[in-house]
Formats: C-alpha cells, structure tokens, sequence
C-alpha cells in the first residue's frame, strides 16, 4: 500500500513555521529583522578584528571564524524562509534542496568543532600565558581551522550521500521551513534505519568528542582559577571564559535536543521551534554576546568609530 503511493520527487514543498495567514507579516517582519541584525552584527565583527592591531591575536582569529560561519549558515536559511513566508508558491528544487541542507551542514559541524578549537584557545590562555603566543602560534590556528572546514565538508558529504540514497518519497510536502535531513528520511519510502543510524553516529561522536574537548580544558581552567590568590585575576579569568561558555550552552543545548536521540524526526513540530533558535537567533546572539561582554571588543569599536558608544 505504502510503495504504491510512492514517486520520484523534483521538487518539495517546505510548509515553514505557520500556515496561518495573519501571522505572515509579523513572521516577516521579526525575521527580517533578526537576519538584518545577524548579518551586520557578524560582519561587523568579522571586519573590527581584521582591521583592529590589538584584535590580531588567536582568540579573535577564531572569533572571525565564528561570526563568519554565522553569517553563512544563517543566510543559507533564512532568505529562503523569508521568501515561503510571503510567497504562496514555497516549492525548492530537488537539486536546491540537496544543496542547501550540505551548506547548513557544513557551516554547523564547523561550528561545533570550532567552539572546542576556541576552549582549548582559552586553556592554553589562562593555563600557560607565557607561552601563549608560542603554543598558539599564527600556522597552528590556520590549520585547526582549516581542519574544522575539511572534516565538516566531509561530513556533510557523508550525510548528503545518505540523502541521495533515498529514491522515492510518500510525499513531497517537508514539514519544516528549510530542508534538514530528519523530516526528509522521515519521507522515504525506504527503508531508512541505516540512514537514521549515520546520523545518529556521526552527530553524537561529533558532540562527544568535542564535548570531551570543551569539558577537558575547562575542567583545567577551573583548577588554574581556584588555585588564584587575586581575587582581581579570578575575575578576570573568569570574565575571559563567560561569553564562550555561554554561546557553548546555548548551541550545544540545541543540537543535542534535535539530534542526538534516535526519535527526533517523530517530534518534528517541536524540532522546528528548536531549530528556528540555533539557525536564526542564535547566529545574531553570538556577536552581541563577545562584544557586549569584550572590554577588548568595545575598545577597538571606539577607536574605529572615533568616538566612545559604550560606558
């Protein structure tokens, strides 16, 4: 009964976060302005750290990075999500579809990875400051980031090829407002228990090893911070790790909840909600929160604006 209903898919049809009418507009218009704030706001960073001397350090190299692949996965969502929420007409090609969830994929691993490189920058900061400069050096940094891009690639290969597995579809109707791989499996008209495992695999060790990354080095730092008579260099330390642990919880905490249990794909409205958080809130988040929070970040500011903008 099941094979019979179904057929080779062109095109889907992403249904988005509401089909209620009145809440078009205000769905616009909030995420119009979410992603005009994302993109400045990452950009800017982006920009401040290239042309501030003081900014020319590992720390902000990787921050770069960060705002970077924040302001690429968010955009390789959000103007399409802008488009469907206006638009009756919300079908994405085949081919676009494949495309966009292996940009999406790409830009999140490399962000998972990169926010363990960035803890194990702040070991290396607060547990031996002499030899900071030394250990993190300019060619160390280029190539942990570089691994962080060439290991993301394949691993969005690795789940594109289990997407392109899937021949024939129940339906060509996502329930979701950009294509990911969890409601698309949950579409196939296969068998697709390995595919569903890959995934599982893949994402968990990813987390697990960087968590183990991330817990490591701040286990040590935390034993570094105890161990400080000033209470003035505690603060400080601690001041040092709070914006990077914080965008660690916030994204973390996400991508655990959507992907790292087998039975996420039946939950798919909740999912939606959890994804709209990591993939359009959070890219506008991050660049606020190590600016607002940078003594650093808000003194070279002022010095390229000329003027003092913060108190």
């Amino acid at each position: 009964m099941v094979e019979e209903n179904c057929t080779m898919v062109m095109e889907f049809i992403l249904l988005g976060l509401s089909d209620v009418p009145e809440l078009r507009l205000v769905l616009f218009l909030l995420f119009l302005l979410i992603y005009g704030v994302t993109v400045l706001a990452n950009l800017g960073m982006t920009a401040l750290i290239q042309v501030s001397p003081g900014l020319h350090t590992p720390m902000y190299f990787f921050l770069s990075h960060l705002s970077f692949i924040d302001f690429c996965y968010s955009s390789v969502i959000v103007p399409k999500m802008l488009a469907n929420i206006l638009n009756n007409d919300k079908t994405i090609s085949l081919v676009a579809c494949r495309i966009q969830f292996f940009l999406f994929c790409t830009c999140v691993v490399s962000e998972v990875f990169l926010l363990a490189v960035m803890a194990y920058d702040r070991f290396v900061a607060i547990c031996h400051p002499l030899l900071y400069m030394v250990i993190m050096s300019q060619k160390l940094c280029v190539i942990l980031v570089t691994c962080c891009y060439l290991y993301a690639s394949v691993c969005s290969l690795i789940h594109l090829c289990s997407a392109v597995g899937v021949q024939s579809y129940k339906s060509n109707v996502i329930n979701h407002f950009f294509c990911d791989l969890p409601p698309l499996l949950g579409l196939a008209c296969s068998d697709v228990t390995m595919n569903e495992l890959l995934l599982f695999i893949v994402v968990n060790f990813n987390e697990i090893f960087t968590t183990v990354i991330m817990l490591t080095s701040y286990s040590l730092i935390l034993t570094i911070i105890l161990r400080m008579r000033s209470a003035e260099g505690r603060h400080k330390a601690f001041s040092t790790c709070a914006s990077h642990l914080m965008a660690i919880i916030v994204f973390h905490g996400t991508i655990l909840f959507i992907y790292c249990q087998p039975t996420s794909g039946n939950n798919l409205d909740v999912d939606k909600v959890t994804t709209v958080f990591y993939t359009v809130v959070i890219p506008m988040l991050n660049p606020l929160i190590y600016s607002l929070r940078n003594k650093d970040v808000k003194e070279a500011l002022q010095n390229v604006l000329g003027y003092k903008i913060f108190n």
